[in-house]
């Protein structure tokens, strides 16, 4: 069987809804959680392109408190090491949620949402963005960085100074796409975050330059559908793949993707996965 863990993108899978699914994985991502609940943007929220997805959902979740209190105990009774998808609208957010997270035990890795396009941006950088989620917690500290970065191996350099352990790549792309009927866009908001295979070349070029640039595990995600496009993760420089859109049609993947990637993988390859 291949070595290379095999997640869910964080908001592709409600892992109550389909716990089977969830536990066919390595870990679970959840849903980004934000201080306080949000209501999320208005709908429609999601449309379908001619190569992938556009999501509007705008960070909708029911607040840390809730979280706490309600889905983290029964997620953790899945039995899947269980990765906490965070964000906010600053500095004190994040490291406000981290530490809430860091006595919980339940909680294996704390995976930073930095790059959200749906949603206003945090006025820090991502760096110190990152700083203030390591002062809260000791937990390990993914950042998930958008492909929009002009120079996204400065934004894992940064980062991983700032004292990142891992880089989850990448997040959803900003795009926009029109109802062909009425020619308005199809999402109420306007763009909203592109997913599918068409982001999968631009998310490969991503990892491959951070992989070049820093010495931290990688989480490739982006587009993947089959074990050979994950094997095409591996090869670019990610010790870990995360599925996302394709769990919308293909709930199921995750074994079906790494049984395929198990096939396809070749030894020296292999070289790749020992930063996970």
């Amino acid at each position: 069987m291949s070595t290379i863990p095999v997640l869910n993108a964080s908001g592709c899978l409600d892992a109550l809804a389909a716990p089977d699914v969830a536990r066919a994985l390595d870990a679970f991502v959840t849903k980004t959680v934000t201080p306080l609940s949000r209501e999320g943007n208005p709908p429609p929220r999601i449309a379908e392109t001619e190569s992938g997805m556009l999501n509007s959902i705008g960070l909708q979740n029911q607040g840390i408190d809730a979280f706490l209190a309600q889905n983290l105990p029964r997620l953790a009774a899945l039995g899947a090491p269980l990765w906490v998808s965070v964000g906010g609208f600053s500095a004190a957010d994040y490291s406000e949620l981290c530490e809430r997270l860091d006595d919980r035990d339940e909680v294996a890795t704390i995976e930073l949402n930095l790059s959200c396009p749906n949603v206003e941006e945090a006025p820090e950088t991502a760096a110190e963005l990152v700083a203030a989620a390591r002062r809260g917690t000791s937990k390990t500290l993914y950042a998930k960085l958008s492909p929009a970065t002009w120079d996204i191996a400065e934004s894992a350099r940064a980062v991983a100074d700032a004292g990142a352990d891992g880089l989850s790549l990448v997040n959803t792309i900003r795009g926009l796409a029109f109802d062909p009927d009425t020619g308005r866009p199809k999402l109420a908001r306007g763009p909203g975050g592109y997913s599918g295979p068409a982001l999968r070349p631009i998310a490969h070029a991503c990892v491959h330059a951070c992989a070049e640039a820093v010495d931290l595990p990688i989480v490739g995600m982006g587009g993947i559908a089959t074990g050979r496009h994950a094997n095409d993760f591996v090869a670019s420089g990610a010790g870990a793949v995360a599925l996302g859109t394709i769990l919308f049609s293909d709930p199921w993947a995750p074994a079906r993707v790494r049984s395929e990637l198990a096939e396809s993988l070749s030894p020296e390859k292999r070289i790749h996965s020992s930063k996970q």
